[in-house]
């Protein structure tokens, strides 16, 4: 944004979530750390598997962290274009990285059955 075009638009964003790949369930918990997995389980039917981005095209600017910010457990994923686990659903549910505004989609991988 140039200036004088007025104030910068700010894009607000929600923790990100996603259903269970086996079951639908929305019961899907983080179990490990970032410096070593994005393993996520299933509350629902013990299932586990793993979030990836890959980069859409684009940047997305004024991302406003979502309030709260995301817990340990709540669900997680790296950020493709810069590495940050700052990955965050906008309002309208695309999938966008909050430290460097990337436009992503979130794939599910290493899905194992309970």
């Amino acid at each position: 944004m140039r200036r004088g075009d007025g104030p910068a638009m700010s894009v607000k964003t929600r923790k990100l979530e996603f259903p269970c790949p086996v079951c639908g369930s929305g019961e899907v918990f983080y179990t490990c750390t970032p410096n070593c997995c994005y393993n996520h389980v299933c509350g629902g039917c013990g299932s586990t598997f793993e979030p990836e981005t890959k980069r859409k095209g684009g940047v997305i600017a004024g991302i406003t962290p979502p309030d709260p910010l995301p817990d340990a457990t709540d669900p997680t994923t790296e950020c493709a274009a810069c590495g940050a686990t700052a990955v965050y659903l906008t309002e309208d549910g695309a999938v966008v990285c909050g430290q460097c505004g990337a436009a992503l989609e979130l794939e599910i991988t290493e899905v194992n059955p309970a």
